[in-house]
């Protein structure tokens, strides 16, 4: 039998298959949207692409639900895991009605309490919910660890910056100018620069600027940056601290209409504490910031525990 893995793409499916090793499953397969995203993560995995679904698209979390049924009638499964978003909703109900057990991991965004898709399926009957936060576990949410307690990170770069990668996200509805302004300002003018600015423009654009770069190419980029300069989106993290990167990690805000809400805040704080990242507001960057961030790396824990969700 075999576990289905499911997750929209961007932070959300980052998130699971940086679990998945931890998850004690021993055959999967995965459901997600066709991106580059996910044809790079997901090389030599057997993936079921269905239809792409945004932020809160009734539509989309409806073909899905198709989609989702067509995929269920034609193998078994022994259970069904995501970190979200709608696409979680979309699988959950047709999996629990077959009898086919659930689990819900709620996204380390989510530092306070659960996201609209987690209270959704918190009210599907049977489904199994996981907090990376100990702080609002409850009887409902269990705490399962987190995707970050697998990284660590040491003082011990030089303090270089010749090469720099900036990456603001690519989500259509949201652009991150402030950031963006702060960072032509201040970008030393013999560094090596990879923007990728997603759709977010501003007067003065920096030369070079790309609305996307291939994940390949992003990738080898930030294995290669001395400073990666990100919004606090859990994929960029990730992205980061694989490549050994302790990321300038600058949260949107939605006061400014840079994101539907404040979770990005909480998340940059959450990952400074820890050391992971070096938060910093849009307008308060500063030349010395990239210094300090390049006199950092980040390695692989040894010590984490597996993600103690029991698949049976």
């Amino acid at each position: 039998m075999t576990a289905l893995l499911v997750a929209s793409t961007g932070g959300h499916l980052a998130e699971l298959v940086e679990l998945a090793p931890r998850l004690g499953v021993e055959r999967r397969c995965w459901a997600t949207f066709d991106t580059p995203q996910s044809r790079s993560l997901l090389a030599g995995e057997e993936v079921h692409f269905v239809p792409e679904a945004t932020s809160r698209d009734p539509i989309g979390t409806l073909r899905d639900y198709v989609a989702a049924k067509r995929l269920l009638r034609s193998r078994q499964f022994e259970r069904v895991v995501s970190t979200g978003a709608s696409v979680a909703l979309a699988f959950f109900l047709p999996a629990t009605a077959a009898g086919i057990p659930c689990t819900y991991i709620e996204s380390a965004t989510r530092t306070a309490g659960p996201s609209l898709t987690g209270r959704l399926v918190a009210r599907i009957p049977g489904v199994q919910l996981f907090t990376q936060y100990p702080g609002w576990a409850d009887d409902d949410w269990r705490y399962g660890g987190s995707v970050f307690d697998g990284f660590v990170a040491e003082e011990q770069g030089t303090g270089r910056v010749a090469r720099v990668v900036v990456t603001l996200g690519t989500h259509p509805k949201y652009q991150f100018p402030r950031l963006l302004r702060r960072l032509v300002e201040i970008m030393p003018a013999d560094a090596e620069v990879l923007w990728q600015i997603g759709h977010t423009r501003i007067d003065a654009m920096p030369p070079g600027a790309r609305q996307v770069v291939p994940v390949a190419e992003l990738e080898a980029a930030i294995r290669d940056a001395d400073v990666v300069i990100a919004h606090a989106g859990v994929g960029s993290a990730l992205a980061a601290l694989r490549a050994g990167r302790r990321a300038i990690f600058v949260p949107r805000r939605r006061q400014h209409g840079e994101h539907i809400d404040d979770h990005q805040v909480d998340l940059a704080r959450e990952l400074d504490q820890r050391q992971l990242v070096l938060a910093r507001e849009a307008d308060e960057i500063t030349a010395e910031d990239l210094k300090q961030a390049a006199q950092w790396s980040v390695r692989a824990n040894p010590a984490a525990a597996p993600f103690s969700l029991v698949v049976k």
